[in-house]
């Protein structure tokens, strides 16, 4: 696979974005070999953005038939949720105006009331329900998920609770993955293309222990959920690795949703959900699941 807009070839199993990382490296090695000055810095930069230009345009019309796609699958789930809501229980108008995505702390609120009342009689209705919803917006990043997370503490009992959530988190963000391998790689081209490989950067450093980034990652606010969940299979980050990555990093901040969950009319906004403990609590765990990475480094640079 050659590309206009890149002179190497792709090696075996290597992505886009990856061939775009090894190209520009390459020509930033030329140029220090080369002994050029620093001020070649800038007009490096400027090359390296020709390139995205040119395979942003040339991605063009791929992306806007990407974008009737995903419109197209959008519009299917969005049916099946409608669906899974014409079988839930008969709900007075005043109830009907409640069952809507949670917007803020009020909207979760009263959501939480309504389902509470059914929950019981039509368990197997209202998890079901909870469950589609939960994994419908993390399939398509909108957002709502933290305040569906703090509402399951409030529904079910903590253990339940937390699987719950890291499984829709799972799979929500895995079939976000697969909607962006079947169509977003034109996307992420066109509009996410420096960050993309700037990210591809990041992963080959970690490649022998990308479980642990990833997990790293879902912990720590560094980068954005949806940006990880779309540009993982453009820079070949494999799904076996993505999902469990995610259904563990999600964990530890779930944990703290959850747990305010069990406080939920006490609280005024999602803020409140998290406290300085709290905050204390995932730092540390989020530099536990990095310590493997960083002493397997380590190690492999002592005995080189």
């Amino acid at each position: 696979m050659t590309h206009a807009w890149c002179t190497q070839p792709a090696l075996e199993g290597e992505g886009e974005a990856e061939v775009v990382c090894r190209e520009m490296k390459m020509a930033r090695a030329r140029s220090a070999a080369g002994g050029k000055p620093e001020s070649r810095r800038k007009e490096e930069e400027e090359e390296e953005k020709k390139i995205i230009r040119g395979k942003a345009q040339s991605e063009g019309g791929s992306a806007r038939t990407s974008l009737l796609i995903l419109v197209s699958i959008f519009l299917s789930a969005a049916f099946v949720m409608f669906l899974v809501y014409k079988h839930f229980p008969q709900l007075s108008e005043e109830e009907c105006e409640k069952i809507k995505i949670p917007r803020d702390m009020d909207d979760a609120k009263a959501l939480g009331k309504v389902l509470s009342k059914y929950k019981d009689t039509f368990y197997v209705e209202v998890l079901v329900a909870y469950f589609t919803t939960y994994v419908f917006l993390q399939t398509f990043a909108i957002p709502g998920s933290i305040f569906l997370s703090i509402l399951s503490g409030f529904l079910y009992p903590f253990p339940l609770a937390l699987f719950l959530v890291c499984l829709c988190s799972g799979l929500g963000a895995s079939f976000c993955y697969m909607l962006s391998y079947l169509v977003g790689r034109p996307v992420v081209y066109k509009y996410l293309t420096e960050k993309a490989v700037k990210w591809s950067e990041q992963v080959e450093r970690h490649r022998d222990h990308l479980i642990n980034y990833i997990i790293f990652l879902r912990i720590t606010p560094f980068l954005p959920n949806w940006f990880i969940n779309i540009t993982s299979p453009v820079i070949n980050v494999p799904l076996k690795v993505f999902f469990l990555g995610t259904f563990l990093g999600v964990a530890p901040p779930s944990f703290v949703a959850i747990k305010a969950g069990t406080t939920l009319y006490q609280l005024t906004t999602a803020g409140e959900a998290v406290s300085w403990n709290s905050v204390i609590i995932l730092m540390i765990l989020a530099v536990l699941s990095i310590l493997p990475a960083i002493f397997q480094k380590k190690l492999k640079k002592k005995f080189e």
